[in-house]
Formats: structure tokens, C-alpha cells, sequence
């Protein structure tokens, strides 16, 4: 289902592209692969890989900037983890009275077009709009938002307001940034809205329709972009995160305060991809797991993954393999049973499922509290 909502919204794609004539690089001339980026124009910026958070390059990151609508990240995020995205509810008509960008907001909207129009045209009316939806006001959303960003270890980021318009105290650091961005990225639904380069909603009471485009311009102008917004206020100035993603590996990119920040990411970009590369995983396991009271045992398998690393990262990746000793009830084909975790300096950075390769019927009777701790007994291998 949620295939074909996104394909309806965003099927105006083809035809923008069209305009454009096809995917245009930015970045202008031949730079020698390999060379880190150079003349960068932001203040503070970084390119990490998004799944270890490997900074392959960076300047300044790690000092407080305004963020402006960058802001909008987080919102979007904490909208889809409520839930609920498909009910619609009356607008807060105090929240969308809000200066700057908007996508039109009238009375009635479901959260998921809340979502476009957050993440495509940067409505601060859709943001305020899904704060109140949310958590009743746009304080207690603020306090959602701040207490998560503790828990994604973002020590160095302050929420002020949804929106990302200019107040004393909402600051960030392009690190946490891209750390915030690269766990977004991860969501299926906040992946797929932020790759739309237009998207077609409808809401209000009577329902009207209307068309929102996106305005970050790296998806329709860098190879493998995939995401994920723009910023810009007085205080902040252009602001920009963006994801693109090449033969298995992704990179986000971030630059705070920037005067040419099209061409900054296109540099970063380019530079981070000759860094890291796509290696596959060791995923096989010879391990069996007993079925108790059966006799009988069943094996394991694990789907095949690649992890982007540096070449020298590689050299230090760990393996452990987490399984229990034995388990009770019956076991279908392809339940989870344990996992394999893959470690870089004592730090997991990719878990893959092992499943069972085959069924076993057994007594269902719910073990005991005792059976249930020798269960887990020896679940590291």
C-alpha cells in the first residue's frame, strides 16, 4: 500500500526530469579523484558514510550554528514515529499563522500530507500543524523533540521550534546533523517522501488538490542523490543536508552557512565515494540450534549484506554470532532465531537475522520460568 501511495504522489518525477533534460551534475569541472574537497564554502560541514557514521571529511563540525529548516528533519521524523499518518484532523488555525515558506494549509489534513509538505516546499505551517497534532502544543513538541535527540546522542543539538525559524538557543552541529540525518534515512516512509522531487496532495474541507515541489535540488542534479533538505534563514543562512547513494554505499553530507552549497555537497560527495566501498559480510554460520524435547535440531542462514567501509576499517571488523543453546515449541522455516552482529572498533555497526533453515513440530506448552533462563544460557557463540 504504502508502494502505491508514494508512486501516485510522486509521479510528476518523470515528467520534471524531462524538463531538466535528464540529471545534471553539479560541481563543475574534472577533480582529481580522491582529493579532498577543496574551496568549500560553508562555515561548518561534513560527509559521514550512513551506516558506520564514518566522517570521511569535515570542517568545523563540531560548532553550534543555527539550522534553519534543516530543523524540519526531526519533525518530520518524530510525525511518522506517532503514527496515525493517515487520519485526518482538524488544523490548529493559531499554529499555521506562521511567517515564511507554507504549503497552503486550510482546515482539515492528514499527517501524511503533513509530511510533503514538510519535506518537499518546507511549510512551517505543516510543521507547527504536526507539533500540535502530535503533542497538543508546540512546547510540548519541543520537549519530544530535544528528548530525542538525547536519546540519538545528539548532546550538541537544542530545539526551539518545529520549524527551524531563528530564536535564541535552537543550534546544532553539522555532525549531529548528519547523524540525525542518517537515522531518518533508515525510516522507509521519511526515505521515500524525501526522495520525491514533486509530490501531488489533497486536503481541506471541500478537498482540493494541489502539487508541491521539492526544493532540494541535488535529487534532480546529482547522481544517486536520494534526499534530504534544504534551510535557509536570516540568522542561519543556506543550510543543506542531502543523501546520495552509489553501488551499495550511502553518504550524507551537511553544510551550515554556506554561499554555494549546490556545489559544496556535489564536492563532498564525489570526494566520500572514493573513500568507502560496498564489502560483503561473512553471513554464513555452520551453528545448529536443538529444538527441545524433540531430538532433532535445526540450522541457520542469513541473508547475504554488504557494509561500506574504508579499506583500512576493514581489517578491523569483528564478527559475533548470537544464538541460544536450544529453544522450546515448535520452529517454522525462516523464524528468527538469533544474529550475527558485525563490530568495527567494539562498536555494532550492522546486525543481520539468522533464520531457521528448516521446520521442526514440537510441544507448544509455554516453558517455565527455569526453562526459560536456560534458554538463554550460552546465546553467545
Amino acid at each position: 500500500m504504502m508502494e502505491e501511495i508514494t508512486s501516485e504522489r510522486c509521479r510528476y518525477e518523470a515528467t520534471i526530469k524531462k524538463i531538466h533534460g535528464g540529471t545534471r551534475r553539479f560541481g563543475g569541472g574534472r577533480r582529481e579523484p580522491g582529493r579532498p574537497p577543496e574551496n568549500i564554502s560553508a562555515v561548518s560541514a561534513i560527509v559521514i558514510e550512513a551506516d558506520t557514521g564514518t566522517a570521511l571529511w569535515e570542517k568545523n563540525a563540531d560548532e553550534h550554528r543555527a539550522m534553519a529548516s534543516t530543523t524540519k528533519i526531526m519533525t518530520a521524523l518524530l510525525t511518522i514515529e506517532a503514527g496515525g499518518l493517515d487520519r485526518e484532523f482538524t488544523v490548529d488555525p493559531l499554529a499555521i499563522l506562521v511567517e515564511g515558506t507554507s504549503m497552503g494549509l486550510r482546515d482539515r489534513v492528514s499527517r501524511r500530507d503533513l509530511l510533503y509538505g514538510i519535506l518537499l516546499p518546507s511549510g512551517n505551517d505543516a510543521a507547527n500543524a504536526a507539533a500540535v497534532s502530535v503533542s497538543g502544543s508546540i512546547g510540548a513538541f519541543v520537549e519530544l523533540m530535544n528528548s530525542r535527540a538525547q536519546e540519538l546522542g545528539l548532546s550538541n543539538t537544542h530545539f526551539v521550534t518545529p520549524s527551524g525559524l531563528d530564536a535564541d538557543g535552537h543550534y546544532t552541529t553539522a555532525r549531529d546533523l548528519a547523524k540525525l540525518a542518517a537515522f531518518a534515512m533508515k525510516n522507509e516512509v521519511f526515505r521515500e517522501v524525501a526522495a520525491c522531487k514533486s509530490a501531488e496532495v489533497e486536503f481541506g474541507n471541500p478537498p482540493y488538490k494541489r502539487t508541491l515541489y521539492n526544493s532540494n535540488k541535488m535529487l534532480r542534479r546529482y547522481d544517486g542523490a536520494i534526499g534530504v533538505k534544504t534551510g535557509f534563514t536570516d540568522n542561519a543562512r543556506r543550510c543543506l543536508v542531502s543523501a546520495a547513494e552509489r553501488d551499495g554505499v550511502t553518504l550524507v553530507a551537511v553544510t551550515l552557512n554556506a554561499g554555494d552549497d549546490w556545489n559544496d555537497h556535489a564536492k563532498m560527495l564525489d570526494y566520500g565515494f572514493t573513500k568507502v566501498k560496498a564489502y560483503p559480510l561473512e553471513t554464513s554460520c555452520t551453528n545448529r540450534v536443538a529444538v527441545a524435547g524433540t531430538g532433532q535440531s535445526v540450522g541457520v542462514y542469513a541473508q547475504a549484506r554488504t557494509l561500506a567501509l574504508t579499506p583500512e576499517q576493514r581489517t578491523r571488523i569483528a564478527r559475533e554470532v548470537y544464538l541460544p543453546g536450544f529453544v522450546y515449541g515448535s520452529v517454522g522455516r525462516g523464524d528468527r532465531l538469533g544474529e550475527i552482529r558485525f563490530l568495527l572498533d567494539g562498536k555494532v555497526v550492522c546486525a543481520c537475522p539468522l533464520l531457521a533453515d528448516s521446520a521442526v513440530e514440537a510441544d507448544d506448552t509455554e516453558p517455565g520460568f527455569f526453562e526459560t533462563v536456560l534458554s538463554k544460557l550460552g546465546i553467545y557463540v
